[in-house]
């Protein structure tokens, strides 16, 4: 199969998109973002068996300090905190994200604008007024600061995400195969579960993995409707780095790093069997 970069269009020539990607000014610029972007990580994992406590020159090899991070209970019980409330708000983000962004595809009515606006709030303002205002609601309301507090307003902030994702999806959607169903007899509950569920799968699920992402490492949110006993691995390696960076630190977020990107990695393989399968739809 023959392809080409680029058309005549009359006596003009037009470059196709992808064809920038093959100049060498463009592939330079790729390479130094991304080194921009992964470097620091690849040094904090090197740094992770750096045997010294400093953490700043490199002293040798070792393991040790993955096994004081195992052992270390306050941190291994943030890190589990922090992935049940991931876990819990990316499940309920999902369901009423997904419910979201396929209504504002979908359906007209009347406030249908205010409503967007409004959806997409929480994307849009600072993390510190939303934290605030959550704050205030929950003393409002009198909900003691916890775990539920916390796992409650990361499903609010990660709603517009999976909205966005899944919206995004539910437009490339053919109608014409869900009025084909209809036609052929099935009710509406059987075409969405047989025909446009299938087709939204791929967005449903790169929109629960980004609030499973968003959740996960979220700070600024937690800290202001976290309470006692709830303390999240984000809040537990800040108070943690106020006295020093240690490798015992780079252990653990290399763990959790590790962790996100297996999950990453389900999620990727998941995407392209739904992919495949919606086109051979």
């Amino acid at each position: 199969m023959r392809t080409f970069s680029s058309k005549r269009i009359g006596k003009s020539k037009v470059i196709e998109p992808l064809a920038y990607t093959k100049r060498s000014v463009i592939k330079l610029v790729i390479f130094v973002n991304l080194l921009f972007l992964y470097l620091p990580l690849l040094v904090l994992i090197a740094f992770s068996f750096n045997d010294s406590k400093r953490n700043i020159v490199w002293r040798g090899f070792t393991f040790k300090y993955y096994e004081k991070t195992l052992k270390n209970d306050q941190l291994m019980e943030a890190l589990t905190n922090s992935l049940q409330v991931a876990l819990l708000a990316t499940f309920f983000a999902t369901i009423l994200g997904t419910m979201l962004g396929l209504a504002l595809q979908r359906f007209r009515f009347p406030g249908k604008g205010p409503v967007d606006a409004w959806a997409h709030m929480p994307i849009m303002i600072p993390e510190v007024c939303m934290g605030v205002s959550l704050l205030a609601f929950f003393a409002l309301v009198k909900i003691p600061l916890g775990l539920f507090t916390i796992t409650a307003s990361h499903i609010a902030f990660c709603i517009p995400f999976v909205a966005i994702v899944v919206r995004a999806r539910a437009a490339t959607i053919d109608p014409a195969m869900e009025e084909a169903s209809y036609d052929l007899g099935a009710s509406r509950i059987m075409t969405f579960w047989r025909i446009t569920l299938p087709q939204l799968a791929p967005g449903i699920i790169a929109g629960a993995l980004l609030a499973f992402t968003v959740s996960l490492d979220d700070f600024v949110i937690t800290f202001f409707t976290g309470g006692p006993g709830s303390t999240t691995f984000p809040i537990q390696v800040y108070s943690m780095i106020k006295f020093s960076v240690t490798p015992e630190i780079n252990a653990a977020s290399t763990m959790l790093i590790v962790l996100t990107s297996i999950v990453i990695a389900v999620g990727l393989v998941l995407h392209a069997k739904t992919s495949e399968k919606d086109s051979e739809l």
